[in-house]
């Protein structure tokens, strides 16, 4: 059985943060709608969202994939719920969404 690595145990990437991998964590993405965007364009943006994810988690699931227009509809959000499995994963992800040129926020 493999026991999941702690905080702060010898040899763990885990040292600077205080989950416990491997864990479910969401990752939402937010970029701009268009005034005449069509849905083929915010499915763009979910596939963009998609293909970054999937890169640094292969086992995400895409049909999980969340998708919401804000309230004014100016702006999109994607949310992916994977199963992260260190640190080191999710700063690539981070970097990797917030480097990208149409999202404007990742958390």
């Amino acid at each position: 059985m493999t026991r999941p690595k702690h905080i702060g145990a010898e040899g763990s990437e885990t040292k600077d943060t205080l989950l416990v991998f491997p864990t479910a964590f969401p990752i939402k993405a937010m970029g701009r709608m268009k005034a005449a965007a069509t849905d083929a364009a915010n499915q763009s943006f979910a596939q963009t969202v998609l293909a970054i994810v999937q890169k640094h988690a292969p086992d995400f699931d895409a049909t999980t994939l969340e998708m919401r227009p804000s309230k004014n509809g100016n702006f999109i959000s994607v949310t992916a719920t994977i199963n992260a499995t260190s640190k080191l994963q999710l700063d690539n992800i981070y970097r990797e969404l917030t480097a990208h040129p149409t999202v404007l926020m990742a958390l």
